[in-house]
């Protein structure tokens, strides 16, 4: 996240197993949340904060934001295309793609 809007690169192509660590590198507060619908229906769903739904990310999102300076990870063990975004910056087109191989 080094931009104050953008995931770079707004496309990752990974191996099933590996994990993604998103740094924010802004100096405004992010969330990184997959979209419910944009996964795999097998795959962990993922939103920092911890939640287990997009729902409870949105209507929670406080606690699910990353400081400047702070990271979020996550493994993923499916494969598959994961769309994802930021909860207060998904109007102004902060969203991205994982590729799992």
């Amino acid at each position: 996240m080094p931009g104050d809007l953008t995931f770079e690169p707004k496309t990752a192509t990974i191996e099933t197993g590996e994990t993604v660590r998103w740094t924010n590198e802004s100096d405004i507060e992010h969330t990184v949340t997959a979209y419910e619908d944009e996964i795999p229906d097998e795959a962990t769903y993922f939103a920092s904060g911890g939640f287990e739904s997009e729902r409870a990310a949105r209507n929670r999102v406080t606690e699910g934001l990353i400081a400047p300076g702070e990271n979020y990870e996550h493994t993923f063990e499916e494969p598959g295309t994961y769309g994802y975004f930021c909860i207060p910056h998904e109007g102004s087109g902060m969203v991205g793609t994982v590729r799992v191989k």
